[in-house]
């Protein structure tokens, strides 16, 4: 069984209490484990969610990291594992919900030597909320039983254990400093070194859902940041799959005639209370093919 354990969560605009919390629970009772708890705060602007997360650096096991500024999604996790002091590092995002109370123990039981993502669960939500529903649309794709299909491609970093040296010999890709896309080119660059990710059944539950707008913003951010990473990611990525099997030049320029006449409108009914999935996608495909310059 693994006896070293790093436990690391980057924040931003998060409170993340009640997840160190069971965490620590859990390790607690794990026979032998020595183990960390770090939080690192990546320049959060909510600074009543900083001092929240502050609370943690006064628990047993546990160090809070105030980073001051904020240097990305991937230049955190990478920090995190500079910091780590075990051989093993157990990444989780902010706010997942820790509920199954053998979730540390079915990590130490599994049999791998390099990644184990474990996946996630989508909590209760409204109708009215269009992360909801573009989770629970996407729900049966993160089952276990069809990350195992294309392991490399289903991967996040919502919840995954990694033995800290393939983190420092492969950290993350810190040109990625805006939202989207550092897990997926992640999963490639592991691909391409030989190691392996296996994907067990043992989520974690993804519980809070920002608003309408908030969601198309950080769409629209990812929807850039594809676009500037489009080689990279070629391969690894839905939308340039679709994109680059549009062939016909009067299709690629319908749909961004289309987007130009109705792409606000479309924004206006995403960030309604009555979002729809269908417009999600027309607005998605739109934006993209709007923006990239590599078509």
């Amino acid at each position: 069984m693994k006896r070293e354990l790093s436990i690391l969560i980057p924040v931003y605009n998060a409170d993340c209490r009640e997840q160190v919390k069971a965490l620590s629970r859990q390790a607690e009772v794990v026979p032998g484990l020595r183990y960390e708890i770090i939080v690192a705060d990546d320049g959060s602007p909510d600074q009543r969610c900083v001092e929240l997360c502050r609370e943690v650096e006064h628990w047993f096991h546990c160090r809070f990291i105030d980073l001051g500024v904020n240097i990305g999604r991937a230049a955190i996790r990478n920090f995190l594992a500079s910091q780590a002091h075990y051989e093993w590092l157990l990444f989780m995002d902010a706010e997942m919900v820790v509920d199954s109370g053998r979730f540390l123990m079915n990590y130490f039981e599994i049999d791998f030597t390099d990644v184990a993502y474990g996946g996630y669960y989508v909590g209760k939500g409204e109708r009215s909320n269009l992360r909801f529903l573009y989770e629970k649309d996407c729900e049966p794709q993160h089952l276990a039983t069809e990350r195992r299909k294309r392991p490399f491609r289903h991967f996040h970093t919502s919840n995954f254990m990694v033995r800290k040296g393939i983190m420092l010999g492969h950290p993350f890709d810190e040109r990625f400093r805006q939202y989207g896309y550092e897990d997926v080119l992640w999963g490639k660059q592991l691909r391409q070194a030989g190691v392996t990710v296996v994907h067990p059944d043992n989520p974690v539950g993804f519980c809070t859902f920002e608003s309408n707008e908030r969601f198309v913003a950080k769409t629209e951010e990812s929807l850039r940041t594809l676009s500037l990473f489009y080689s990279d990611l070629r391969g690894y990525s839905k939308m340039i799959a679709f994109v680059e099997s549009i062939h016909l030049a009067p299709v690629r320029w319908g749909i961004r005639l289309w987007h130009f006449i109705f792409g606000a409108l479309e924004r206006r009914i995403l960030c309604s209370s009555h979002p729809d999935l269908r417009v999600f996608k027309l607005y998605k495909l739109g934006y993209f093919m709007t923006i990239n310059n590599n078509q």
